[in-house]
């Protein structure tokens, strides 16, 4: 997987405010991304960039990469968000999550604009993307677009912008409502599924959206454990209280690690002792077994890096 790092928690912040960026920032997130998108007002969009740019440079990141998201690429604000952020941080920028994306040409238009703006600055890093899966066009396209670029390291499920592109009812985001009643299954299994596909097949990880109501961190709870049971690596958080849910959630627990550990040492009595496969309590474990096993422990090693 590119850029092999935990991401079980995206803690986002409007990045017009600058004491919410510095409590995120005092957070246990994995990833804290700064937003200037959906979280700042249309007016205040030009002023919030040296905002960002100041917590992105001056900040105290704790080692996290420093990410920040952009408007659209078919918004006034993508270049000048981009240009300028980049510019006034003095290039610490590890991280830009895209929203909206919805083709492979526009993960390329930004692998282009961000080449040019590293070798103006003689930068020796790459930026990376996170790109954001939140249409049908995007949906449609996820494949494509997951693999358009090395600079791609996650996709994100957007629930609120992809139920709005495909005309689901919709109450609030990432939330069940009474339309969850009317559909026999899980409403996003579909896009779930399809971007962890997507993405895994690109080597890159899969992020699933936010949940709106932050003080209930029981219905957050079922929504990640959901995530993490198709096999997703974290979930945005809007609120500091929801990431110590995504954390242990995300987290495999010491069941898991204890039954990781014990399959592959079992695998390893059973090459020395020549045979090929072998059966653990009473149950064959085979390629596909060691191969889970071994993510598991590599999923548990992440987070404590």
């Amino acid at each position: 997987m590119k850029t092999a790092r935990a991401e079980r928690s995206v803690l986002a912040t409007p990045g017009s405010n600058p004491k919410m960026i510095a409590k995120a920032l005092a957070s246990d997130a994995d990833v804290v991304m700064i937003d200037l998108e959906d979280a700042v007002a249309p007016d205040v969009k030009a002023a919030a960039r040296a905002t960002v740019a100041e917590a992105l440079r001056e900040g105290d990141w704790r080692g996290r990469p420093r990410t920040f998201r952009i408007n659209a690429l078919d918004t006034p604000w993508f270049v000048h968000d981009l240009t300028e952020v980049i510019a006034e941080s003095q290039e610490r920028v590890d991280l830009v999550v895209v929203p909206k994306v919805g083709s492979r040409e526009d993960v390329l238009t930004m692998a282009t604009i961000l080449s040019s703006l590293e070798r103006a600055m003689e930068r020796g890093t790459r930026v990376g993307l996170e790109i954001q899966i939140e249409s049908a066009a995007g949906l449609a396209n996820c494949e494509a677009i997951a693999a358009a670029s090395p600079r791609v390291e996650a996709l994100v499920f957007g629930p609120g912008d992809y139920a709005a592109s495909v005309g689901t009812p919709l109450a609030a985001i990432g939330m069940p409502d009474r339309w969850d009643d009317a559909y026999p299954g899980h409403r996003w299994d579909y896009p779930l599924q399809r971007i962890l596909a997507a993405a895994r097949a690109a080597g890159v990880r899969a992020i699933d959206g936010p949940f709106a109501d932050f003080r209930d961190l029981d219905g957050f709870r079922t929504s990640c454990r959901t995530a993490r049971a198709l096999g997703y690596d974290g979930k945005w958080c809007i609120h500091p209280a929801q990431v110590p849910v995504a954390n242990e959630v995300f987290t495999p627990d010491e069941s898991e690690i204890a039954w990781a550990a014990e399959v592959l040492a079992a695998n390893a009595e059973a090459e020395h002792e020549g045979r090929g496969s072998f059966a653990l309590h009473g149950q064959m474990v085979d390629a596909a077994t060691l191969r889970v096993a071994r993510a598991t422990l590599a999923r548990a090693s992440r987070t404590r890096e």
